[in-house]
This record gives structure tokens, C-alpha cells and sequence, in this order.
């Protein structure tokens, strides 16, 4: 089964971190046939972290786990922290195909999504 986990900063605010959520179902809608589990997750300030993002994607018999980051910019927390927490998960479970995918801010249809708000 294959999963995917939504990666956010995570923050003081509950309710941006319902919007991570909120997110995550949306996906899962438009994801059926090809995901067969969607979850998130936060690097930090709020729960459920990555590690325990990745157990719960695994619990719920996931075979493979594609971890996107949901930032706009590749700075530390991409370039760094993100793998560094998956890197957790992935010597844990050595048989079990868990990575990191591009970030959301390198996707080109970001430039159209961008214009269609300023319009």
C-alpha cells in the first residue's frame, strides 16, 4: 500500500495546524487509486511529528512512504531537519521504501497557482 505524508512546519496555532490537516483530507480525496493512505505531519511545535507521521502510515499497512515537505523554500528545514527525522524512520525500517520527495515551492504549477490568486 502506498502512503503519503504531508511534512509542515507545525505552529503555536492550533488552527494553522487544522489547516495541515484539512489539507491532508483533501488529498486523500484526490489521491484515491493512487494513494491508498494519507497522513501529515510536523517538524516541530505541533503533534504528530515525522517519525510518529511515518509509524502511523506504516500502522495502518503501508509499504511505501513518500514524504513531501510542505515549504516553499529549500532552507534548513528542508535541506536538513526533514531528512534528518526521516533518516530516523528509514534505519529503523530498512526493507521499507520511505523518501522524501521534491518540496512543495519547486512544483511548476506553483508559478500558476501564484498568478491565479493575483488575478
Amino acid at each position: 500500500m502506498k502512503s503519503l505524508l504531508i511534512v509542515a512546519h507545525g505552529s503555536r496555532r492550533s488552527e494553522s495546524n487544522s489547516e495541515i490537516a484539512q489539507v491532508a483530507a483533501r488529498l486523500a480525496d484526490k489521491a484515491r487509486g493512487e494513494f491508498d493512505i494519507v497522513e501529515h505531519a510536523f517538524l516541530e511545535l505541533a503533534d504528530p511529528s515525522i517519525p510518529e507521521g511515518i509509524e502511523r502510515c506504516i500502522a495502518r499497512g503501508a509499504t511505501s512512504v513518500q514524504v513531501v515537505p510542505y515549504f516553499l523554500a529549500r532552507g534548513t528545514h528542508v535541506a536538513d531537519d526533514i531528512p534528518r527525522q526521516v533518516a530516523i524512520k528509514q534505519a529503523t525500517y530498512p526493507g521499507m521504501d520511505i523518501r522524501i520527495t521534491d518540496y512543495l515551492g519547486c512544483a511548476e504549477e506553483l508559478v500558476d497557482v501564484l498568478l491565479r490568486l493575483a488575478r
